[in-house]
């Protein structure tokens, strides 16, 4: 049986300079007006201006490179070519003007749909509404230098310009190309840069990324790297779920790639899976045990989930390998105090202090660790020092004023309640606490305010029932305390029954009929 041979060159890849040569002498017979679409990378577009520039020595030629976005591309073109003679204009930068408007997700836009769009960038609606006028006024070609998001843009989005093209050509790239693009990329790749970038350049970044992992010259090495990139550029713009999808697909190519794993992790963290990213930590210390930063977020998601004993050894596992971060100590201290360990972690809150002295909230939760303790004075000196550092913290003014309150400085607590609602108006907490200290000044009326501020914010605020109930039977009126004081023991039935059976407060009414029979009421229940 003979061979057959008649379709030997089938699945051979188009070569790149005979459409580049079919392109030059398209061009190089045409007259007049003209659209022509190629689709290309930047560095291709690149090395395309610079060799037409040669090849068709006798066409006068000009390069317009739209750096920003625009919206009315003919007034651009028109005071561009103004006093120039010319036969081709390349257009370079089209999508700078797509960017800008693309208001999807970057799921959405890396899974290419382009028919369900209900937003057109106005540069396209522009270029639909003036082909006539393009046609009419510039005896010249247009050659539009476009990847192939851009041009994908143009079939769906303006479809009556794009209608009017003379040709498309898809200049396609060599293996030598992706890879000399994908590193460029991953060298590029940087977090912190990530999060500096507009939502614009995240697009921009995400779609050259997007348009490499699908190059059929692309090598696994390189395809893994990207997707971890590509993570991280989602992670960076809070598209967690996505990122995790791309990390997913960086495993399968990469199933020991620590970071992944971790960065895994992270994303998880971020949408409050806290089992699912310990399970990714696990994984990633299974690879490299000697990560601080790893053992630190296990014992983040730890003590999320309540488990701090497990988390303050994360942390120490963290402190063994990196003995200088402050956040180690610091939530140290936090696991610490969540079990009632106030001594260690006020030594942890003491160590977190010498490496990062100007760190507010560590000196706030030292001082609530010391509170814990009865050490108040030492306490405020904690919330002065958080105040020296973030004058605006409500909550260390509201601890500063619990603080001075145990130590019977009322009028000095009172001023840092007020200060603490001045930066947040609507806290309950504060308004309590501001009219207990109110209360103990003797000043019962605007101790009722407060509590009736507090109810406002909290209408099931027990506590500020049970201090007006205090409040009204200090008074002597009989009838607003036991009001209140039916709506706190309602609440909490046990506590407040047993707090006004010996509270002071009430024995100007103790042997009221009405008062016995709420409290004996609540017991027979």
């Amino acid at each position: 049986m003979k061979p057959n041979y008649s379709n030997w060159d089938d699945d051979l890849p188009p070569d790149p300079q005979e459409i580049y040569q079919d392109l030059i002498s398209t061009l190089e017979r045409k007259v007049g007006f003209g659209l022509y679409f190629v689709q290309c990378t930047p560095i291709e577009a690149d090395n395309f201006a610079q060799h037409i520039s040669r090849d068709l020595a006798n066409k006068k030629i000009a390069l317009l490179n739209l750096w920003e976005p625009i919206e009315k591309f003919y007034e651009h073109v028109k005071n561009y070519v103004q006093g120039q003679t010319i036969d081709i204009l390349l257009v370079k930068g089209l999508e700078y003007s797509l960017y800008k408007y693309e208001k999807r997700n970057f799921g959405e836009v890396t899974e290419g749909q382009f028919t369900n769009l209900t937003k057109v960038p106005p540069i396209l609606n522009h270029l639909n509404q003036q082909r006539e006028r393009f046609r009419d006024d510039f005896s010249f070609c247009f050659v539009f230098l476009l990847r192939s998001f851009s041009l994908n843009y143009l079939i769906h989005r303006a479809p009556d310009f794009f209608d009017w093209r003379s040709g498309v050509y898809d200049l396609p790239t060599t293996a030598e190309l992706v890879d000399e693009e994908s590193r460029r990329l991953i060298m590029e790749g940087d977090y912190k840069k990530y999060l500096e970038l507009t939502p614009q350049q995240k697009i921009e970044t995400m779609l050259e990324i997007q348009e490499l992992l699908t190059e059929k010259y692309q090598n696994d090495s390189n395809k893994a790297r990207l997707l971890f990139e590509m993570g991280n550029l989602l992670y960076s713009a809070n598209e967690y779920e996505t990122a995790i999808t791309f990390y997913e697909q960086e495993l399968k190519l990469q199933p020991d790639d620590h970071g992944a794993w971790c960065n895994h992790g992270h994303a998880l963290f971020s949408l409050s899976r806290y089992e699912a990213a310990i399970v990714s930590y696990r994984q990633a210390l299974k690879l490299r045990r000697d990560d601080p930063f790893c053992w630190y977020a296990l014992g983040n998601c730890q003590r999320k989930l309540h488990r701090d004993q497990e988390a303050i050894l994360s942390y120490n596992q963290a402190i063994k390998i990196k003995t200088d971060d402050h956040y180690f100590w610091y939530n140290r201290g936090n696991a610490l105090r969540n079990i009632g360990c106030n001594e260690e972690a006020i030594l942890s809150y003491g160590q977190a202090i010498k490496i990062k002295p100007d760190e507010s909230n560590v000196w706030n939760n030292r001082g609530i660790a010391l509170r814990s303790l009865g050490r108040y004075q030492e306490a405020v000196f904690c919330y002065d020092q958080a105040l020296s550092l973030k004058p605006d913290d409500y909550y260390a003014w509201y601890n500063r004023g619990v603080a001075l309150k145990k130590l019977k400085q009322n009028e000095a607590a009172l001023l840092s309640y007020d200060q603490a609602l001045k930066l947040k108006p609507d806290d309950h907490y504060s308004w309590n606490n501001r009219g207990n200290a109110l209360e103990d000044l003797g000043h019962i009326e605007e101790a009722i305010f407060s509590y009736d501020q507090a109810l406002k914010i909290k209408p099931d605020d027990q506590y500020a029932f049970y201090n007006k109930a205090c409040c009204y039977a200090v008074q002597g009126k009989i009838q607003e305390a036991l009001e209140n004081l039916e709506n706190a023991v309602s609440l909490k039935p046990e506590q407040f029954t047993q707090m006004a059976k010996a509270d002071p407060d009430f024995d100007r009414i103790r042997e009221d009929a009405r008062f016995q029979a709420l409290i004996n009421k609540t017991f027979h229940d």
